[in-house]
């Protein structure tokens, strides 16, 4: 069984589907290749992060239709 991304475990804990999710992010201005890569974890791999940075504006993004702060989708 493949380990779910962290987006994937707080959509799961709000009943927010894929579909969902991707939706959202368009509606915030994100490109649904993007919000795919978010959703499966991708930027989980990134180490520096800077606050004008461009996939960090977009996991505020996800942070606000997933109802989270964003500190919570960085990997520790």
């Amino acid at each position: 069984m493949e380990k779910k991304s962290k987006i994937q475990e707080l959509a799961e804990k709000i009943c927010i589907s894929y579909d969902e999710f991707i939706g959202e992010m368009r509606k915030k201005g994100c490109s649904e290749p993007t919000a795919s890569k978010i959703w499966r974890g991708e930027y989980e791999n990134y180490r520096d992060y800077k606050d004008n940075d461009i996939n960090l504006s977009n996991l505020r993004k996800a942070a606000d239709v997933l109802k989270v702060g964003p500190g919570s989708l960085l990997p520790k």
